[in-house]
C-alpha cells in the first residue's frame, strides 16, 4: 500500500524523474546511498515502466566518467546520481574533467535532511561549495516545487553556450516530500526567462575581414579543437578546407572533426603531435583557431607559437579570446554558424577568387615534411611495440568508437588511430587516469550495436578496474586493450628525459595483478598477447564476439612516445626526430637568445 502511495504521489523524487524523462533522458549512471534513497525508490517504478534505465557502476567516479563519455559520443546530456558525503565527493574528479573539456552533464546528489544541514551530520558535505570552481552552474534545492524548473533550466544551461556540468543537490526530505498541485515545467517556458539566452550576434565586418585574410594567406593552417566537435562543424570545416586548400591540424579534443585520411589532414599538433604539424604551425602566415584554447600542451613556448602568423580565433566563449594568445580577428559565437557565414560570404563573389600560387607550394612543403618526418611504428617480430598494437587496432576496428586512459598509450592512440567525429572519447584538459574503462561503458550504453574499444595502460587500468563488474553485469561487448609495460609509462619517460633516470615510484611490476584471472573473476573472456602474430590472430578471433574481451598486450618496457616537445620549448624543437639542415634553420628562426639551441641539437639526431 505504501509503495502504491509513493508511486502515485507527486513527490520531489517524482518531479525529478518526470522532468528527466520529459527532457529525453534514457540512461542514468549512478550508485545509491542513504540520502538519495527516496529518488532511487521512485526510480524503481519508472524503470518498471521502461521509461528510463539506470546503470549501476561500482564507484561514483565510474558513474560520472560513463555519463561524460555518453555525452561526448552522442552529443546529448549525460546524467549521473550519487548520494551525499563520500558519494558526492567521489564525483569531484569527474566533474572537473567534464568542466575542463566542456562536456554537458547533469549531476544529481543526495543530501542529508534539510534540518541537519550545517550540523556535521552523518555523511554531510557541502558539495555545492566544494564544486563551485569546477561547474558551469549549481543548485541547492530547498523546495520540492522548484525541482521541475531547476532540472529544465539545468538542461538548457548545460548544453547552450559553452557546455559544462551542472550539479543539483537535493536533501533527502525534499526528495520524499509531496508536491500539491504538481505542474511540469517545459523547456519552452525556460526559454522565455530573461538571462537564459545564449545568443551572440556575429560581427559582419569581422566575417569579411576574416575571409579576406583566408583568401590572401599563402601558408594558412586550420587549428581545430573540441569546440568544432561540440558544434558539429564537420561539413562546414571540410568545405572550407577544400575550397581554400588549407591543411588541418587538431588538438586531442578536436580529433575526428576532419577526415584524418584526407591529404589535408596533418594530425595532432603540440607536445606529442606530428613533426609536420608542428613545423607547419611554426611557419604558417595565417592560423585559424577553431574552438581551441591555446593550452600549454599545444603551444609549447607561447611566444614562438605561430609567431609568423596572423591569427583568427573562432570560439563561443568570449573569455577564451586573448586569454593566452593575442589574436588579430575574433569571431564569437557558434562555430558552425560562423563557418556557414564565412562560406556564404565567399560564395557571393567566388568567381572572382583565385588561390594564391604559393599556397600550392605550401602544400608541397608540408608533404615533404610528412615524408621526411613520419610517425614511426617499430616493427618487432618476436616482441610487441605499443605502436604496433595501436596501429593494428585502428585498422581492425576502423569504424569503432575509441576510449582511452591517460599516458603514453593516449598519445600513441591520437597519433595512429584514424576516426570520425564523436568516435573518440578521452580526458584531455584534466588528463584523468582511470577515465577509459568507465568511458567505454558510457559509449557502449549509448550505442549497444557499435564496436567500442577501450585502450588503457596497465597503470591507468588499475585506477578504475572495478568497473569490470559493471561490464560483466550488463554483458557489454567492450574490447579492453591493456598496453602493459609494467610502468607508469609517461612518468618513466619524463624521469628518463628530465630527471637523470631517477625512476622514483614509477615501476608497477611489483604488485601487478594477474589481469587474465581478474577479468575471468568477473566472467569476462581474456587473452595474453606477446607478438604481432598473436595480436592479429586474437583480434580476428574475437572480432564479432558478443561479450566483453580483455587483451593483455605485453609490450616492450622502454619505448618512448615521440616526437616530444619539452615543456616550455618551442614546438619546432622536438626530440625523437632526425633533423636535417633545413629544419635546423627553421628551429633557429623560432628561437631566441634564451634558448640553448646548440645544446638541444647536440642531444638529438641530425643529418
Amino acid at each position: 500500500m505504501s509503495k502504491t502511495k509513493i508511486r502515485n504521489a507527486k513527490t520531489g523524487a517524482f518531479a525529478l524523474l518526470d522532468t528527466l524523462v520529459r527532457n529525453s533522458t534514457k540512461h542514468i549512471f549512478g550508485y545509491p546511498g542513504g540520502a538519495i534513497l527516496p529518488i532511487y525508490d521512485e526510480l524503481y517504478f519508472w524503470e518498471k515502466q521502461d521509461l528510463i534505465k539506470h546503470i549501476l557502476t561500482r564507484h561514483e567516479q565510474g558513474a560520472i566518467h560513463a555519463a561524460d563519455s555518453y555525452a561526448r559520443v552522442t552529443g546529448q546530456i549525460g546524467v549521473c546520481f550519487a548520494t551525499s558525503g563520500p558519494g558526492a565527493t567521489n564525483l569531484v574528479t569527474g566533474i572537473a574533467n567534464a568542466q575542463m573539456d566542456s562536456i554537458p552533464i547533469i549531476i544529481i546528489t543526495g543530501q542529508v535532511n534539510s534540518n541537519f544541514i550545517g550540523t556535521d551530520a552523518f555523511q554531510e558535505t557541502d558539495i555545492f561549495g566544494i564544486t563551485l570552481p569546477i561547474v558551469k552552474h549549481s543548485y541547492k534545492i530547498t523546495n520540492p516545487k522548484d525541482i521541475c524548473k531547476v532540472i529544465s533550466e539545468a538542461f538548457y544551461i548545460a548544453q547552450n553556450g559553452r557546455p559544462g556540468p551542472i550539479i543539483i543537490d537535493i536533501p533527502k526530505d525534499i526528495g520524499a516530500q509531496e508536491i500539491f498541485r504538481y505542474r511540469p515545467v517545459q523547456q519552452k517556458e525556460i526559454l522565455k526567462l530573461h538571462g537564459y539566452r545564449f545568443h551572440y550576434k556575429i560581427n559582419r565586418q569581422s566575417i569579411i575581414d576574416a575571409l579576406s585574410l583566408i583568401r590572401k594567406a599563402e601558408r594558412p593552417i586550420l587549428y581545430v579543437g573540441g569546440g568544432a566537435i561540440i558544434s558539429n562543424t564537420y561539413k562546414e570545416l571540410t568545405e572550407l578546407a577544400k575550397i581554400f586548400l588549407i591543411p588541418v591540424t587538431t588538438t586531442l579534443m578536436g580529433k575526428g572533426v576532419f577526415d584524418e585520411r584526407d591529404i589535408l589532414s596533418i594530425g595532432m599538433l603540440g607536445m606529442h603531435g606530428s613533426a609536420y604539424a608542428n613545423f607547419a604551425v611554426s611557419e604558417c602566415d595565417l592560423l585559424i583557431a577553431v574552438g581551441a584554447r591555446f593550452d600549454d600542451r599545444v603551444t609549447g613556448k607561447l611566444d614562438s607559437f605561430a609567431c609568423l602568423a596572423k591569427i583568427i580565433h573562432i570560439d563561443i566563449d568570449p573569455a577564451e579570446i586573448g586569454k593566452n594568445k593575442i589574436v588579430d580577428i575574433s569571431l564569437i559565437g557558434d562555430v558552425k554558424r560562423i563557418f556557414q557565414e564565412i562560406l556564404i560570404t565567399h560564395k557571393w563573389d567566388w568567381e572572382n577568387y583565385t588561390l594564391p600560387a604559393k599556397r600550392i607550394i605550401w602544400l608541397e612543403c608540408i608533404s615533404q615534411w610528412r615524408k621526411t618526418y613520419p610517425l614511426i611504428i617499430p616493427k618487432l617480430s618476436d616482441k610487441l611495440s605499443p605502436q604496433q598494437v595501436i596501429s593494428i587496432l585502428g585498422k581492425q576496428y576502423s569504424t569503432a568508437i575509441f576510449t582511452t586512459d591517460v599516458g603514453q598509450h593516449q598519445m600513441w592512440s591520437a597519433q595512429f588511430i584514424k576516426c570520425g567525429p564523436r568516435r573518440w572519447s578521452t580526458s584531455a584538459g584534466l588528463g584523468t587516469m582511470g577515465y577509459g574503462l568507465p568511458a567505454a561503458i558510457g559509449a557502449q550504453i549509448a550505442f549497444p550495436n557499435e564496436y567500442i574499444v577501450c585502450i588503457s595502460g596497465d597503470s591507468s587500468f588499475q585506477m578504475c578496474l572495478q568497473e569490470l563488474g559493471t561490464i560483466g553485469q550488463n554483458k557489454l561487448p567492450i574490447r579492453i586493450i591493456i598496453i602493459n609495460n609494467y610502468w607508469q609509462g609517461m612518468v618513466r619517460q619524463w624521469q628518463e628525459s628530465f630527471y637523470d633516470n631517477r625512476y622514483s615510484h614509477s615501476n608497477m611490476s611489483d604488485g601487478q595483478p594477474n589481469f587474465l584471472a581478474l577479468a575471468n573473476s568477473y566472467g569476462i573472456e581474456s587473452t595474453s598477447i606477446e607478438n604481432e602474430k598473436e595480436l592479429i590472430k586474437s583480434l580476428i578471433k574475437y572480432k564479432d564476439y558478443s561479450a566483453p574481451v580483455l587483451f593483455n598486450c605485453l609490450v616492450v618496457e622502454n619505448e618512448n612516445c615521440y616526437p616530444m616537445v619539452s615543456p616550455g620549448a618551442t614546438n619546432a624543437a622536438m626530440t625523437g626526430i632526425k633533423y636535417n639542415q633545413d629544419e635546423i634553420e627553421l628551429l633557429k628562426r623560432h628561437s631566441d637568445e634564451n634558448d640553448d639551441i646548440d645544446s638541444f641539437l647536440s642531444n638529438v639526431k641530425t643529418e
